[in-house]
């Protein structure tokens, strides 16, 4: 089959799939929904129970909205990392966003005793705890940007990404050291990951932001299959280098710092989705990719947050606990499968 008809009839699959999923995902839970009655509500009828109408409207498709939006934001920004690094193992996390966010809420959580009575209170509430994370996440973009342009070698920007991880998680630890056993589980719950309860004024921000990352992810296209061939190459075709690199950073930066503050640290979806993108679609044209991997990261966390539901059980399993049960098995396989070609 031709490659550009291959790409329509997977393309096709995909949509047909997160459609399926999507439903899905609302219906499962500890009270299960027939599809069918899903589809009723959300195409604006009711129910054969309101209690039914009730359960979607306000938990479930709240919570498949959010799934879509953090999928498709953690697969593009794990792209655009890998792509500008050229480096397959090249995450979300790999410029200390996620350890900025994870700081920020530390800091009120396992550090609260130290603030003011009225700012601890509202720092422990969930918008506190989000806005810590929003703002941990923009201190360490606004570094990163900073070096961004003053830095030439884009494999120094690499390591300060990751010293400022490391920089952070020392913190963390040393902040983990003083704290009580009731901080720790909070700290805790929230590095696990939650798709769920986000109200709709919040999802609403949320999806500004994460539209507003894609944007500027589809303006770099193809300055993305330049590099691939190396930071000279693509200068030799007249791109600014620096400005292209200056509009990655910050598209990544926006996605994975604004879903990171909502969602908690969701590891392996921005790491594994554009290595199964890439396999599905055997291209490296990042306009094929970037579609590929923004359906299927939305699907792939629609898939994950269904295996936390435990049927007839109100328990719902971490969302990073999925994740990472996946997506380790994936990496692996992944770096056997590299390390046969080389050998081969």
């Amino acid at each position: 089959m031709p490659g550009k008809k291959r790409n329509i009839v997977i393309f096709t699959l995909l949509g047909i799939a997160l459609v399926f999923l999507f439903f899905t995902n609302i219906s499962l839970g500890a009270v299960r929904i027939p599809v069918s009655e899903v589809f009723e509500t959300l195409t604006g009828g009711n129910a054969s129970k309101p209690a039914w109408d009730y359960i979607i409207l306000n938990y479930r498709f709240p919570k498949a909205v959010t799934a879509l939006l953090t999928g498709m934001g953690l697969s593009v920004s794990g792209l655009l990392m890998q792509t500008l690094f050229r480096n397959p193992l090249a995450g979300p996390d790999v410029l200390g966003l996620s350890s900025g966010a994870s700081l920020g809420v530390a800091f009120v959580i396992l550090g609260s005793g130290l603030l003011p009575g009225v700012l601890a209170g509202f720092f422990l509430s969930p918008y506190g705890v989000v806005l810590a994370a929003t703002l941990g996440s923009f201190l360490v973009l606004m570094a990163i940007l900073i070096v961004a342009q003053r830095l030439r070698d884009t494999m120094a920007i690499l390591i300060i990404g990751l010293m400022f991880s490391s920089f952070t998680g020392a913190i963390v630890g040393v902040l983990t050291y003083f704290s009580t056993a009731e901080q720790l589980q909070k700290y805790t719950f929230w590095a696990l990951g939650s798709l769920g309860n986000l109200p709709w004024n919040t999802i609403l921000i949320m999806g500004i932001v994460v539209l507003t990352g894609l944007t500027f992810a589809i303006a770099c296209i193809k300055p993305l299959d330049a590099l691939l061939l190396g930071e000279r190459y693509a200068k030799s075709l007249g791109i600014n280098f620096k400005r292209v690199r200056f509009i990655i950073i910050l598209a990544a930066s926006l996605l994975t710092g604004c879903i990171t503050a909502f969602a908690g640290p969701i590891a392996f979806i921005g790491l594994v989705v554009p290595h199964i993108a890439k396999l599905a679609f055997r291209t490296s044209s990042h306009l094929v990719l970037f579609w590929a991997t923004l359906l299927t990261g939305a699907g792939i966390l629609l898939i994950c947050d269904a295996f936390t539901q435990l049927p007839g059980s109100e328990n719902v399993l971490p969302i990073n606990a999925i994740t990472s049960i996946i997506g380790a098995p994936i990496v692996i396989w992944l770096l056997m499968r590299k390390q046969k070609r080389v050998f081969s």
